[in-house]
């Protein structure tokens, strides 16, 4: 069994009022997500109900969070292998399944990552870092619904003369 890591974030409550839930349209949904010695994320819940939009949502974290996982895991695989990347890019999009409540399973998450490379790649290549990345990535592994990698073809570093 491999070493276990704890990660600690702190999520507070900052819709409070003199009110509080007495009824689920009196309270705010406006929260702080902390994690120690970071600047804190000002969120609210989705747009289903009163929210202030500024803010960044679960659902939003969510899907960044298997992004980013996704990313790291394809540079370190690009590194592994002598593949230099000079960009990244991806915009990624989460389908949630709407049932009682309003609320209900996400149903898949679609990333589609564009890279750049500094010197040519066949998209067979670049195929096979992705998927590489997509097997180590421990955020996708850990869901239940599918994670779906749509790279765009691979593009190169354009050199300004």
């Amino acid at each position: 069994m491999g070493a276990l890591h704890t990660y600690t974030v702190t999520v507070d409550w900052t819709g409070a009022d003199e009110a509080g839930t007495r009824s689920y349209t009196s309270y705010s949904r406006d929260h702080e997500v902390r994690v120690e010695g970071k600047p804190a994320l000002l969120a609210t819940s989705d747009r289903k109900v009163a929210a202030d939009v500024s803010r960044y949502r679960a659902e939003e974290l969510f899907v960044g969070a298997v992004s980013q996982s996704q990313m790291l895991w394809f540079l370190r695989t690009a590194a592994a292998h002598g593949v230099v990347v000079v960009g990244y890019t991806d915009v990624a999009t989460a389908t949630e399944r709407v049932e009682g409540a309003n609320s209900g399973p996400f149903s898949d998450v679609v990333l589609r990552p564009r890279v750049t490379y500094a010197e040519p790649i066949s998209e067979e290549a670049a195929a096979r870092l992705h998927e590489d990345a997509r097997a180590q990535n421990h955020i996708a592994r850990s869901l239940s619904c599918p994670v779906r990698v749509q790279p765009a073809p691979p593009a190169r570093e354009a050199h300004v003369g």
